[in-house]
């Protein structure tokens, strides 16, 4: 049996995530949306988490027009997703962690507010990582013995 408490979130996290900053345009959060395979990104100002964009958030407003054929639909939303700054459309309150707290801490976390995304954070409050429920569920599912 794998003891949770001594497993850190430093251990499973991913390190240097991808990141907006709150003035850059959600054209931005879309090309990373659409070129990297990820569903959560921090917000950080001057290093410092002050919200999250996550693809959720991204998908509702790319599909908000509907009723437009897909070609009209695109060229509205880049044009929208041009003017519309992401600290409009980010999450502001923000549960995080450290490197130095165990997953037991972070589980806890993603249980009692259906989060799926905990940004890491260091001493200084300075971005160090991400971690996911992916992640979580990843390293379990890889223990030796554990399905079986």
């Amino acid at each position: 049996m794998v003891n949770t408490s001594t497993i850190t979130v430093g251990q499973l996290m991913t390190e240097r995530p991808f990141t907006l900053r709150p003035n850059d345009t959600m054209m931005k959060a879309k090309e990373i949306f659409s070129s990297q395979n990820i569903h959560h990104l921090p917000v950080a100002r001057d290093g410092k988490v002050v919200g999250i964009l996550t693809k959720s958030d991204y998908l509702a407003i790319s599909n908000a027009f509907p009723l437009f054929n897909e070609k009209k639909r695109e060229a509205y939303n880049d044009k929208l997703f041009a003017t519309l700054l992401v600290e409009e459309v980010m999450t502001r309150q923000v549960a995080k962690v450290s490197p130095d707290d165990s997953i037991e801490i972070a589980a806890g976390i993603f249980r009692e507010n259906l989060f799926h995304a905990l940004p890491v954070v260091d001493d200084a409050g300075k971005l160090v990582g991400i971690l996911t429920t992916y992640d979580l569920l990843n390293y379990f599912f890889n223990q030796p013995g554990l399905l079986t």
